[in-house]
């Protein structure tokens, strides 16, 4: 079936989903075949999940409505729209049409002139606060620089794909951690489409600090071992770095130079060698919990509700 797909995880929406229907029937009127919206309601207090129940039903569009049993985060709720999206040419876009929704429409057209497995969408420009724009910026430089060489400068948070490319992608651990990484590691040939991030029109962003800073982590730790790298260093040069100053201390002992016979070099080694335990037993306890959380084979997500509708 030739049909292209469009998975959009809802959460806290209920303001703009009136603006996001009509922009999903004017994106219907752009493509030439089958279109279908896959919603996923990703435990979201408001309305969404009966708005939607009673706005589908009637819209220009086929569509599946999901709801998960609780909020497991949007890369989860991402993952169970992709498993149940029917297209061969997927898109994944946010609610909050920060993005425009002709992004879907190049995302397709790329794909399925088969210029490409992947596309992804990069932001030319942003239109977030000055310092949540300079956190974004330096955070994705040093992720580019670091873990994955081949990520935009500012980073990707939308993206279409090959149904191909969605089978692979849903046989892997930990899709709830960074999908976008992910996509890269898998690799496939890749597209990508620049274009300028909108402002929130209605609501307010539930992508809180605490999640920035989740995110930040997840996508550090379960991508690259560079952490444990830099400790095994940082571990090589401070042992090196103990052996002088021991040799020092113990001459400047012999020479009897030290009046408090050892009282500094107790002290310094104790905070240094107990400042760099801690940040090890740290590191590798982050490592040792990603290992636990695939160990445990949860599920990514848990369906609650899945629904279709044929549309006029």
């Amino acid at each position: 079936m030739n049909m292209c797909s469009l998975v959009i995880p809802v959460y806290r929406n209920e303001e703009n989903l009136t603006r996001l229907l009509n922009e999903l029937e004017r994106l219907r009127q752009m493509l030439p075949g089958e279109f279908e919206v896959v919603f996923v309601v990703d435990g979201s207090p408001d309305r969404c999940l009966e708005i939607l129940r009673e706005r589908l039903p009637q819209a220009g569009f086929r569509s599946q409505l999901i709801a998960l049993s609780r909020n497991f985060g949007s890369f989860a709720a991402i993952g169970a729209g992709l498993a149940q999206a029917r297209g061969t040419r997927i898109a994944v876009m946010a609610a909050d049409l920060q993005e425009p929704i002709e992004l879907a429409e190049q995302f397709y057209r790329i794909l399925g002139e088969g210029k490409a497995d992947i596309v992804f969408g990069v932001r030319g420009k942003r239109s977030d606060p000055w310092h949540s724009e300079l956190a974004a910026t330096l955070f994705w430089e040093l992720y580019r620089k670091l873990v994955i060489h081949d990520m935009p400068k500012g980073g990707v948070d939308v993206f279409g794909c090959t149904s191909e490319v969605r089978d692979h992608l849903m046989q892997l651990q930990g899709i709830e951690s960074n999908l976008i990484a992910l996509l890269f590691w898998i690799g496939y040939r890749r597209e990508y489409v620049v274009y300028e991030r909108q402002q929130r029109l209605e609501g307010k962003s539930a992508w809180t600090l605490s999640k920035k800073l989740r995110y930040s982590l997840n996508s550090v730790f379960n991508f690259t071992d560079l952490p444990i790298q830099i400790l095994l260093y940082a571990g090589g040069i401070s042992l090196v770095l103990s052996l002088f100053t021991g040799a020092f201390v113990l001459l400047a002992k012999l020479r009897g130079n030290i009046e408090v016979p050892g009282y500094t070099p107790t002290v310094l080694a104790i905070m240094f060698f107990g400042a760099l335990t801690s940040l090890g037993f740290g590191i590798v306890g982050q490592y040792l919990w990603l290992g636990l959380q695939v160990s445990r084979r949860r599920p990514n997500y848990i369906v609650r509700v899945l629904e279709e509708h044929a549309g006029k």
